[in-house]
């Protein structure tokens, strides 16, 4: 039996898991992680449906068999990589580490754009939008780690 929050139980009677009445750590952890999948799963699909337009929102010009794949690599490879690594740490909520590297992949995106910010400036538009989710979602994971498991597995 499930309570509302997502914890079980116990045969007891007595309520394991999430504690009622407020979200926890883990839980909002979790869901933020099936979240990250999700999009990320999407993001990798509209890529694959509609490259030269997704490649153009981005600022991208698709030239030959070596622009595409390379855009494939990037926006349908990484993704889809991202999104399994956030579903495989989302149900192993037991384990910090791979929640902290779905984190890492996401804020490796925006590092790079702030690279690129001191030679030739900030992303506009709908890049920005995306580099400022990215950034959050990945500090957001980071932030609702477990206490007190710094570098444990």
């Amino acid at each position: 039996m499930k309570t509302k929050l997502g914890g079980g139980v116990s045969k007891a009677g007595a309520p394991t898991g999430a504690p009622t009445g407020k979200w926890s750590r883990a839980w909002l952890r979790g869901q933020l992680l099936s979240l990250v999948a999700t999009v990320s799963s999407l993001a990798a699909l509209a890529a694959m449906l509609d490259p030269d337009r997704i490649a153009s929102a981005m600022g991208l010009f698709l030239v030959g068999v070596n622009g595409y794949s390379q855009f494939y690599a990037i926006y349908v490879g990484i993704r889809l990589a991202t999104a399994g690594l956030a579903l495989l740490a989302a149900r192993h909520g037991d384990q910090p580490l791979l929640g902290d590297l779905t984190a890492l992949f996401l804020l490796a995106q925006p590092a790079g754009r702030l690279v690129a910010a001191f030679a030739i400036g900030l992303p506009s538009g709908v890049l920005f939008v995306i580099c400022a989710v990215e950034l959050l979602a990945g500090l957001a994971l980071l932030a609702l780690r477990p206490q007190g498991k710094f570098l444990s597995p």
